[in-house]
């Protein structure tokens, strides 16, 4: 394993990262079964350049001015992003099912045609936070985690357990162990990843990627997308999750988890069983080879191996 890089020298083009299909690229026949959805020509085509997935993903407008938000994956060439994005359709359905408002993007069509997964959703005027993190928009999008947590207690979904979804997470500690045999406090560390079922019980539909550039600042308050990866669990995990890059970015994160709702009462134990286990995947992730649908993954997953790593070594006071 090499030495990890420093975290001032991670170089992540926020809002740069991803590079997708654009526009001019699907096939005539698709275009134009959107442009049937979206009821006019399109005229324009922005892609949304946060993320980590090549999935077609663009704000679309349409000759009268109106926008929508269209995510496309091919079947046979990104079968991964298309399951992803069945699920996703999946999820907002049953969402939108609830009757609850939530500050969610709303669904307004789907395609599917057995060659590629289409979904249209409404326009959500705002952009992604700004990384390094303002304390400002980090403390709405944890309100706004808040809104999310009381609304879907319990949670109105079937969705897998948190602790069953990261299952897979728990053997990236003996990748660590092959390859880093010398790594601080590792066997401290896998006890810890090993509590995940304990530690992460609960009733809360939780989003389990809450990322800054899965959130939207929209005028009346941040928006979180992208739901094809929900679970059930404790309410706090996704705020818990959102402080890693805070802390990263150089936050105080425990101030943040003293003094918020949902984890200011939350065992120290439990959120570091959470960190622990993220630090195993992101340690074992980063040294994967990038694929070239995402150039910047691995960067990407290794600055968050540090982010994590950092802070749970700083909680636990291990050197």
């Amino acid at each position: 394993m090499p030495p990890p890089p420093d975290l001032a020298d991670a170089a992540i083009p926020h809002g740069q990262t991803a590079r997708r299909l654009e526009w001019p690229l699907l096939p005539p026949y698709l275009r134009r079964a959107i442009e049937e959805r979206l009821g006019s020509p399109v005229v324009d085509a922005h892609s949304a350049g946060a993320g980590y997935t090549p999935g077609f993903a663009s704000t679309l407008t349409v000759r009268d001015g109106q926008r929508q938000f269209v995510k496309a994956a091919s079947v046979r060439a990104q079968r991964p992003f298309a399951d992803a994005y069945r699920i996703e359709i999946r999820r907002l359905r049953e969402l939108a099912d609830t009757g609850v408002r939530l500050p969610v993007p709303r669904l307004l069509w789907a395609h599917e045609d057995g060659s590629w997964v289409v979904l249209g959703l409404e326009y959500v005027e705002g952009g992604n936070p700004a990384r390094p993190w303002r304390r400002d928009e980090l403390d709405q999008c944890l309100d706004t985690l808040e809104v999310l947590a009381e609304a879907v207690t319990p949670s109105p979904l079937s969705v897998p357990s948190f602790a069953e979804d990261v299952a897979d997470m728990l053997p990236c500690w003996e990748h660590v162990r092959a390859v880093a045999p010398e790594w601080p406090h590792l066997d401290e560390a896998v006890a810890l990843a090993a509590r995940i079922a304990d530690a992460t019980r609960g009733e809360t539909l939780v989003h389990t990627d809450a990322r800054d550039d899965n959130f939207l600042l929209a005028a009346s308050g941040p928006v979180l997308c992208d739901w094809n990866w929900t679970t059930q669990g404790a309410a706090w995990i996704d705020t818990v999750c959102l402080l890693i890059a805070a802390h990263g970015d150089g936050v105080d994160a425990d101030e943040i988890v003293a003094s918020r709702r949902l984890t200011c009462d939350v065992p120290p134990d439990d959120i570091d069983t959470v960190l622990s286990l993220l630090a195993g995947y992101f340690l074992e992730r980063r040294d994967q080879p990038a694929p070239n649908s995402s150039p910047y993954l691995r960067v990407h997953q290794s600055w968050y191996a540090e982010a994590t790593w950092g802070w749970l070594a700083k909680r636990r006071g291990w050197s």
